[in-house]
């Protein structure tokens, strides 16, 4: 990467607990009056929230068309796997987008990002076999990578501060609608076209978004920080790359190894935490695992937050369809409320008076969290109306919206922008990793304890034991609260 003096003497995170804010590559400000959709941002601000609602479309659509497209493949027994080469891969694109990012700047990576990503759809799509089906996914996974770190990097050049906890506040509300809609409309693609169509019919959206955004990103947010117009371009960091195989592999050995449980699963699960281990040293900030103050608690927030709340959420449906014998559509929309509320808390941090208050906030969002997990499994006292996990979860979602979208923005104001994507890169690493260890956590727990095998189909389990749920929601409820306590350490000493 090429130098210069202010960017060899700005902290690097990796080597000191706090980076100082920088906005080298943002614009200088924002009038009073400018929001996302003046004039300057409106064409940016549209066409990466649109790209950011159609893969919220997909995400929510494809559990519906899954277990259709398994069973057609002659690939249930490979079912989970369908979901755990998208995660693998989307790690290593993490990374992968996050050295571009800081090298190149993020114009390619998301263009790639964008490509990989509507390749690995028309491939699920368009397959005759499950392992070609889990390859699309694969592919869909490295693009899914790509383009989630970009878009951070781009916020962070592309938009003044003030501005960029209203723009993530509308990456979270483009969940909303998906969240409520995608299901059904997944469903009814799945049962009158064809489960296909679900995959096909995403990569010819996409068109319009670029159309609108690709142009604004090379004029706002393009090429690296601080090079002279004559130096060559940066060459990647090996070492990271490599630490990023090893984190893909290590946490697609520990999944494996989850779903198995058999003395003979503690070899690959051994493994697999051998590269793990590692591996997240390596490419989180210094101190994440003790909670350093600064952007090292920030990243380890988001990872408590996000892994113990998909993790009890992934239940939520299954405990309703056999401890109460709810429809699963039903159950499904028991956390349809969700998403409103969730953008409701991304909206409520985006407002410039509470900036003052930004950790408290995420200090709340935290004990909201964690007391609509802990109260999730009351209903498994037939006295306890089905509806109460709705409104638990209406109230969890809100404190997610808090805590979410502002680690996605202290995130930026503590990088040094020569570090903004390897540092989004790493908390998008802290959340995805996190959902994966604490959601194969509480499937052991639960298998262990008399709740079966579970999978992203297991909606359709029956006779599952109340103590295995309980097993599941009170230790995700503890994980949430210690939380609360990292959310009071994500700003820096000055």
């Amino acid at each position: 990467m090429a130098l210069t003096l202010a960017s060899m003497t700005a902290p690097n995170p990796r080597d000191t607990d706090v980076a100082e804010p920088a906005d080298a590559l943002a614009p200088a400000g924002a009038a009073p009056d400018e929001t996302v959709l003046s004039r300057p941002y409106r064409a940016l601000s549209i066409g990466v929230v649109s790209v950011v609602l159609l893969i919220a479309f997909e995400a929510t659509a494809v559990g519906t068309a899954m277990p259709v497209a398994a069973r057609e493949l002659d690939g249930v027994a490979l079912y989970a796997f369908a979901f755990s080469g998208y995660f693998t891969t989307s790690l290593f694109g993490m990374v992968l987008s996050g050295q571009w990012s800081d090298r190149r700047g993020p114009l390619a990576p998301l263009t790639w990002g964008i490509a990989s990503f509507a390749a690995g759809l028309l491939l699920a799509g368009t397959a005759g076999a499950m392992w070609l089906f889990i390859l699309g996914r694969a592919v869909q996974g490295l693009g899914g990578g790509l383009v989630i770190v970009a878009l951070y990097v781009v916020v962070g050049r592309a938009y003044p501060e003030r501005l960029r906890p209203a723009i993530m506040a509308a990456f979270a509300a483009s969940w909303v609608v998906p969240s409520i809609v995608g299901p059904l409309a997944s469903g009814a693609v799945t049962e009158h076209i064809g489960w296909r169509w679900v995959f096909l019919g995403i990569p010819v959206l996409v068109v319009l978004p670029l159309a609108l955004a690709l142009p604004q990103i090379r004029r706002l947010a393009s090429g690296p920080v601080d090079q002279d117009p004559g130096d060559a371009p940066a060459s990647f960091d090996r070492r990271r790359i490599r630490l990023a195989l090893a984190i893909s592999f290590g946490a697609a050995l520990l999944q494996y190894a989850a779903q198995d449980l058999r003395w003979v699963s503690l070899l690959p699960g051994a493994l697999g935490a051998a590269l793990l281990v590692p591996a997240v040293l390596g490419l989180l900030p210094r101190g994440t695992y003790r909670a350093a103050r600064g952007l090292p608690s920030v990243v380890l927030l988001r990872g408590v937050a996000a892994g113990s709340f998909i993790a009890a959420e992934s239940f939520v449906p299954l405990m309703l369809v056999t401890q109460r014998g709810l429809s699963p559509t039903l159950a499904g929309f028991s956390l349809a409320a969700g998403g409103g509320t969730w953008a409701l808390g991304s909206w409520v941090q985006s407002r410039p008076r509470l900036e003052p208050y930004r950790e408290r906030l995420m200090t709340l969002g935290m004990v909201l969290v964690a007391a609509s997990i802990a109260a999730a499994p009351s209903v498994l006292i037939d006295a306890v109306p089905a509806w109460t996990v709705a409104v638990a979860w209406a109230f969890g979602c809100f404190g997610m919206g808090l805590v979410i979208s502002s680690t996605s923005v202290l995130l930026l104001q503590l990088s040094a922008p020569a570090e903004a994507g390897t540092n989004s890169a790493a908390l998008q690493i802290s959340d995805g990793l996190s959902n994966v260890l604490l959601l194969a956590a509480g499937g052991a727990a639960f298998a262990a304890l008399g709740g079966g095998t579970v999978s992203h189909a297991a909606t359709e389990a029956t006779g599952s034991h109340p103590a295995a749920f309980v097993a599941v929601f009170l230790p995700m409820a503890a994980v949430a609260l210690a939380g609360a306590w990292v959310a009071g350490r994500v700003r820096a000493v000055k």
